[in-house]
């Protein structure tokens, strides 16, 4: 069977499982950013929580995918919940350095004058310091979305939603019919969905960067 009439005669399956691919990518990004945010707003400030917070991220993003599913399995058990938290664990930390960056990064004369002028440090925080970091944050978002994209395949190892399950599905019967159109498709559908969700999240990056400062 050729690539396209596989794709045309799979389509309803392969799209639901493209709809659950894009779906968990995004709730898990969300509540990635949430907590990323949170945490940066809590290090940023303090040297030494900058450079604990650096450190986890590199040495976070070193550890082994697979291997951290295998131990999730073990704990939780397959399904949804080893997928989630796979997912968020590795989100968080390009957003987490991104959030220090561009926290760090605003002029603190501005930071100053604001609080001269007699501005909380939450109200400094949440209208002056978050608005001229969103461009570097956002950047933080999107890297995130690329890697958890392709980290959601992996989570079909564990029974997880989305489109990897054609792919170890392909892998598995390498050599047997239609095991290269399963893996294609997947993969193509995955880097599909890669493109959409960056296009949007660089649409949304517009929107919510104040005019004032876009480039």
């Amino acid at each position: 069977m050729g690539f396209i009439e596989f794709v045309r005669d799979r389509w309803p399956v392969l799209s639901f499982l493209a709809y659950q691919h894009m779906s968990l990518v995004v709730q898990t990004l969300l509540l990635a950013t949430v907590i990323a945010i949170v945490l940066g707003v809590l290090i940023y400030r303090s040297p030494v929580g900058v450079a604990i917070g650096n450190s986890a991220t590199a040495i976070g993003l070193t550890v082994p995918s697979y291997a951290l599913l295998g131990i999730l399995v073990g704990i939780v058990g397959l399904g949804v919940l080893p997928s989630v938290i796979l997912l968020v664990f590795f989100g968080i930390f390009p957003i987490l350095r991104n959030v220090v960056v561009g926290l760090t990064g605003v002029d603190q004369t501005l930071v100053e004058s604001a609080r001269g002028m007699g501005m909380s440090r939450l109200a400094t925080l949440v209208r002056l310091e978050l608005p001229l970091a969103w461009p570097v944050i956002m950047t933080g978002v999107r890297v995130s979305a690329q890697m958890l994209m392709g980290i959601a395949a992996i989570a079909a190892f564990a029974l997880g939603p989305g489109l990897g399950g054609y792919i170890f599905s392909g892998i598995s019967r390498m050599g047997g019919a239609n095991a290269t159109n399963s893996i294609v498709a997947a993969t193509v559908g995955i880097l599909i969905l890669a493109v959409i969700l960056d296009t949007v999240l660089n649409l949304l990056t517009r929107l919510t960067v104040p005019r004032g400062i876009r480039v």
